[in-house]
């Protein structure tokens, strides 16, 4: 083959590589976008049956210098969950574990803590893939192919070609 085709030929595959890459990362988000959903949802749930809103429960100090009135019955501060409020934490709560089919009967305090430590670890995963979707966009259009017209670099090697005699 012609040098001038093998690099065609060597910058095509690269790119489609590249753009099957970004096809991949952006799969990838959506699917991770349809789990923080279930994981907010579900947090929401809880909240709900806590009767609690991010909001509305009262800080650490808050309760501290409400509860001040005799310290020797019980503890100078009450630790204050901002989900469970003054829901029974222990209470027994049915979850179904990420990417299982397996419910299983644990506190309240821990469905819920397993589910903001998930969420978290979602939006930071979906925060590095939108940042890889990027650089491959910003890759691939640097390359001139997600333009309306042809690469400057396709054409020339285009006119490479047509110049050679077969």
């Amino acid at each position: 083959m012609d040098e001038n085709m093998k690099q065609l030929q060597q910058s095509l595959i690269e790119l489609e590589t590249e753009a099957e890459h970004l096809l991949l990362a952006r799969h990838q988000l959506v699917e991770n976008d349809k789990v923080r959903n279930g994981n907010r949802e579900a947090l929401t749930a809880l909240r709900k049956r806590a009767r609690t809103t991010k909001t509305s429960v009262p800080c650490p100090f808050e309760s501290m210098m409400n509860n001040i009135g005799n310290p020797a019955s019980r503890p100078l501060v009450k630790e204050v969950c901002v989900t469970c409020g003054n829901h029974g934490s222990n209470e027994q709560t049915w979850m179904m574990f990420p990417g299982t089919d397996v419910f299983a009967k644990i506190p309240f305090h821990a469905a819920h803590t397993i589910l903001e430590t998930d969420q978290a670890r979602l939006d930071h995963e979906a925060q590095k893939l939108q940042s890889y979707v990027k650089e491959k966009s910003f890759f691939i259009s640097e390359k001139g192919v997600l333009a309306d017209k042809i690469s400057p670099g396709v054409l020339r090697s285009l006119v490479a070609l047509k110049d050679k005699p077969w």
